[in-house]
């Protein structure tokens, strides 16, 4: 399973990758827009920490032909950029257009089995089911995960899925036993999957008794 971080924030992602365990970055028009007037300069910038990772960039155009404009734009700031569309009706046609073209797509804000059928048909990347959306509807989103797993399993698809929305730990957890190809997880997330307090204990249980012999070096 790959990890990636869902921010556009360069210092977080300095500081993680750093971990050695960060795959990749998705971002968003929300999140880039906190890198100011310059979202250009700062995808420029992740594609280049990230340079083996796949970096997803948002679409901003409404319009399906500007859209498509936008997408082939995109796709030619760096050769791991990874183009977002959201999995609307009016923008099939696009997306097909795009896989086509061999566009690398991650289709987000999918919601269903069926969007994700039909986004696997047309050979897009990744298929970014919105966990943590559903849940605030009271809708189990990790239900969806082992649904999406089966149907692309048994059809055979090529088409990754990635586990996103995640709001905490145990949305992480569950997108691990549902098979997902990868989750991306807000920075917030990801530093409380590293720790768990039992581990500290541990630590601490083990630096005592050692502390007791008295050595002052080892080995």
């Amino acid at each position: 399973m790959k990890l990636f971080l869902d921010t556009s924030d360069i210092d977080v992602l300095r500081e993680y990758i750093k971990t050695g365990v960060i795959d990749g970055v998705t971002t968003n028009p929300s999140n880039l827009s906190k890198a100011g007037n310059q979202p250009r300069k700062r995808i420029e910038e992740i594609t280049t920490l990230f340079k083996h990772g796949d970096v997803s960039v948002e679409v901003t155009e409404q319009d399906p032909a500007a859209m498509y404009k936008q997408a082939l734009e995109i796709a030619a700031l760096a050769p791991n950029v990874v183009v977002k569309i959201p999995c609307h009706a009016d923008y099939y046609p696009v997306i097909h257009r795009l896989a086509q073209e061999g566009i690398n797509m991650n289709i987000t804000l999918v919601f269903t089995v069926a969007q994700a059928l039909m986004m696997c048909k047309l050979g897009v990347r990744y298929i970014s089911p919105f966990v943590g959306r559903w849940d605030e509807i009271d809708v189990d989103g990790i239900a969806l995960l082992h649904e999406l797993r089966a149907m692309v399993d048994n059809y055979g698809f090529s088409t990754m899925i990635l586990a996103a929305s995640l709001r905490h730990v145990r949305h992480l957890n569950g997108a691990i036993n549902a098979g997902a190809d990868v989750a991306t997880l807000p920075p917030e997330v990801f530093v409380k999957a590293l720790a768990h307090p039992l581990t500290d204990r541990g630590i601490e249980r083990f630096n005592a008794d050692w502390a007791k012999l008295g050595i002052r070096q080892f080995p």
